[in-house]
């Protein structure tokens, strides 16, 4: 009797770990090595959400518009100096963004910090050249649902959010490289 009352309890459990760590994927039946989405643990958007609309403050003193990333498929991560796992991913983020022109594929940052200098310092030491634009009162993240660093959305040509990558990722893997052309060539603005 004692084992019956626990089942549900550690089914659950089971779902929720293979979810939080995609292993989703293999329990759905799809394959690693045929769906970009799985080989990267990125979660498929299915409805296509739009992205929210937003003009943000830019480190380098512009401003950084949701209008301008349409047409272009634009992963679009949120972190912050302070998150160790964000800051381990963003050096593979930078040199992701080289393997693709900027016309048509956008590494965008988004970060709460509020201390600009700290924020190029850190940039700098690592050689990124990758917009950050500042999402100081948190309204972006609450509107995406971003509930952890680093979260990565991606968004299509059309404006419309495709996949969510929750965690750190090795962003210029052949799988993120490989991920980023399926996009691309799945996708049409």
């Amino acid at each position: 009797m004692g084992r019956k009352r626990y089942r549900p309890f550690l089914l659950a459990l089971i779902a929720g770990y293979a979810v939080t760590f995609g292993f989703d994927a293999s329990l759905s039946g799809a394959d690693p090595s045929t769906d970009p989405f799985v080989a990267l643990r990125v979660s498929r958007v299915p409805t296509g959400n739009p992205l929210e609309t937003f003009d943000l403050k830019a480190l380098d003193g512009g401003t950084l518009r949701s209008a301008d990333l349409i047409g272009k498929v634009v992963l679009l991560n949120f972190w912050a100096t302070w998150c160790g796992p964000c800051k381990e991913e963003m050096p593979s983020l930078g040199r992701l963004q080289e393997h693709f022109d900027s016309a048509r594929v956008r590494i965008v940052t988004v970060t709460t910090d509020i201390y600009p200098q700290g924020i190029r310092q850190f940039l700098d030491q690592l050689a990124i050249r990758l917009p950050v634009a500042f999402d100081e009162d948190q309204e972006l993240s609450r509107k995406l649902s971003v509930r952890g660093l680093p979260t990565t959305l991606v968004i299509g040509q059309d404006g419309r959010i495709v996949g969510r990558a929750v965690g750190p990722r090795v962003w210029d893997s052949s799988e993120s490289i490989a991920f980023v052309r399926h996009v691309l060539a799945t996708d049409t603005p």
